[in-house]
């Protein structure tokens, strides 16, 4: 079975899952890392931490310095990988935009590159899913089988370790137009239970939605109470409806 994609090349033991990419860093065992890869390690968990927990500001100079580490190497297979980290995370976050960056790279990027990027725009064919990163592919396969995701499909995310890979395919399938209500509170115990507030909100607002549409109104405003919870950090109103 195919590993998932590396950001920066293996230099030792410790290893990061981080959704599509492994980010890894160097043992004493090893020869010591080249600055440019320690320095991109360092700078690509950064970003991605910075954008799950909201702050835009840091999330954006960090990917900077992430691509900036990189492009000392000219490795466009890295600098693809990069921008499909930058993109996972915002498609956890539910920014379905275009992974501009990363297209620019694409007619050089390698097959399972971009079959990753087409999954994360929910894009799927029997032919790529086991170019998929393997943590991904049981999500992929479920989309395929066609009809419509039930409570019990779930499990198939439930069952993903990491929290990133977990958001990134509830993410896809919500995409696909297979936002079960389960798939909605899965999600959002993710992003509470690590206190990623970007796609936290983002999970709430979709759960308001489909309480709307369903005519709940109490559940609409309770999950309201919620966001506003995590936009101001102060006690929700008790006294609200």
């Amino acid at each position: 079975m195919m590993k998932s994609p590396q950001l920066f090349p293996r230099t030792g033991c410790r290893l990061l899952a981080c959704g599509v990419l492994l980010v890894l860093g160097a043992c004493s065992s090893q020869p010591p890392a080249p600055d440019w890869r320690l320095n991109g390690q360092a700078a690509s968990e950064r970003a991605t931490a910075a954008y799950l927990e909201g702050n835009t500001r840091i999330a954006s100079l960090e990917f900077d310095r992430v691509r900036k580490e990189i492009a000392r190497t000219g490795d466009v297979t890295l600098m693809a990988r990069a921008e499909l980290l930058r993109c996972s995370t915002q498609v956890a976050s539910l920014v379905f935009e275009p992974c501009t960056r990363f297209e620019a790279l694409r007619q050089d990027a390698v097959e399972p590159e971009r079959a990753y990027g087409d999954y994360l725009a929910a894009r799927v064919s029997p032919q790529v899913v086991a170019l998929l990163p393997p943590v991904q592919q049981a999500a992929a396969s479920r989309l395929l089988q066609g009809g419509t995701v039930t409570a019990g499909d779930v499990k198939v995310l439930a069952d993903m370790a990491e929290p990133l890979s977990r958001l990134v395919a509830a993410a896809v399938w919500l995409q696909a137009g297979q936002g079960h209500p389960a798939v909605m509170a899965l999600a959002v115990e993710t992003a509470s239970s690590q206190g990623w507030s970007r796609p936290l909100l983002a999970w709430l607002q979709v759960q308001v939605r489909h309480a709307e549409l369903a005519g709940d109104e109490v559940a609409a405003q309770r999950l309201r109470r919620r966001i506003e919870l995590v936009l101001t950090g102060s006690t929700p109103n008790r006294s609200a409806p």
